[in-house]
């Protein structure tokens, strides 16, 4: 899974869609979050949402590469967890639609 946040519901869908549709991930969820931050020397509280993306581990190098030739941000959060287990025929799933 790779985790990423924007800075808008239009950015996010925007980005999901295109992860999607290059097939860099299965499934993008969106969920709305509130950060709070240091930037620039100010700490900061913001709306943000917060883009988890399903991908295979073979898709993530090229997937990070997409996040950060599409995002808005100067240093945008990109976040690879490693999926260890869970329903195989998910998993196989994630795995046909990254392919």
């Amino acid at each position: 899974m790779v985790t990423t946040t924007v800075d808008s519901a239009e950015a996010a869908e925007s980005l999901a869609k295109g992860i999607v549709e290059a097939r860099l991930g299965a499934c993008v969820q969106i969920v709305p979050i509130r950060s709070v931050y240091r930037w620039d020397g100010e700490v900061r509280v913001d709306a943000e949402w917060q883009c988890i993306v399903k991908t295979a581990t073979l898709r993530v190098d090229e997937l990070v590469a997409h996040i950060k030739a599409h995002h808005t941000y100067d240093v945008p959060e990109v976040v690879v967890t490693p999926v260890t287990g869970g329903n195989n025929d998910y998993l196989a799933w994630v795995s046909q639609e990254t392919s």
